[in-house]
């Protein structure tokens, strides 16, 4: 039986539409952006081949595949942010070049990606030095670190787990991270904590840490899904973590 007759629902009764583009290796971003936005908002994945260990070369490979993962996105949906979910691919890559390249492939009001947020983090929270720690290794930081250097963010601490595979990331537990946390900024020196890289598990981890360290926390997932609830205009989850949550959005 052919059904002939039936309605639509008009595009302005849909709920806001964010798009995330995701590395190949990574498993924890969907599950962190699931928690981190409200129910009222629809997200679209896509993914990115990405290299099982991470270089400077493999991080410039995806150049080449970033429209083409940015095209796989529902190609008529009109999205109110889209965002490349890379730290160190985006240092890499260059955010500008980033941001042209998804925006030349899909229908999207703006391109973000983790160093363009946390930028933006650190300019909503007034932070210029913050303590950075990185599952990679330091070559690979290096560059992030410069980038941010470029906006006036100094990282005067800096602290790695010293990981080239990509698989081991994921597991490397909360209490290491907490541990390692606490170890860099024991003796101070920076007014905040970036916990860097979007396969991190750090959700859990971050508002433990801002009690005992007395500072913000940030990690790569939660600046960037502020950062788009901040351009898309839509809500965060009720229960986000950290100091940046209760911030203006």
């Amino acid at each position: 039986m052919s059904m002939r007759e039936f309605s639509h629902v008009p595009v302005t009764d849909f709920p806001p539409q964010l798009g995330l583009i995701v590395l190949q290796s990574d498993e924890t971003i969907e599950q962190d952006f699931r928690r981190l936005f409200a129910s009222s908002v629809d997200l679209q994945f896509s993914r990115i081949r990405s290299g099982a260990d991470v270089t400077p070369e493999t991080l410039a490979a995806m150049e080449g595949e970033l429209g083409i993962s940015a095209s796989l996105l529902c190609p008529w949906t009109r999205f109110g942010a889209i965002a490349y979910g890379c730290t160190s691919g985006t240092a890499q890559i260059g955010r500008a070049q980033v941001a042209r390249l998804v925006s030349d492939a899909a229908i999207t009001a703006h391109v973000t990606d983790p160093v363009s947020a946390l930028i933006a983090a650190c300019g909503a929270l007034g932070l210029g030095r913050i303590a950075f720690l990185s599952p990679y290794l330091a070559e690979v930081s290096d560059r992030i670190c410069a980038t941010l250097k470029q906006d006036g963010i100094e990282t005067p601490l800096f602290g790695t787990f010293n990981v080239p595979s990509e698989a081991r990331v994921a597991r490397i537990s909360p209490a290491s991270i907490m541990a390692a946390a606490e170890a860099l900024l024991e003796n101070g020196g920076a007014d905040a904590l970036f916990l860097s890289c979007t396969n991190l598990r750090t959700l859990d981890v971050i508002a433990p840490l801002e009690e005992r360290l007395g500072l913000p926390v940030l990690s790569s997932n939660l600046v960037m899904a502020w950062h788009m609830a901040r351009l898309a205009g839509v809500p965060l989850a009720g229960n986000v973590p950290g100091q940046l949550a209760r911030s203006p959005i």
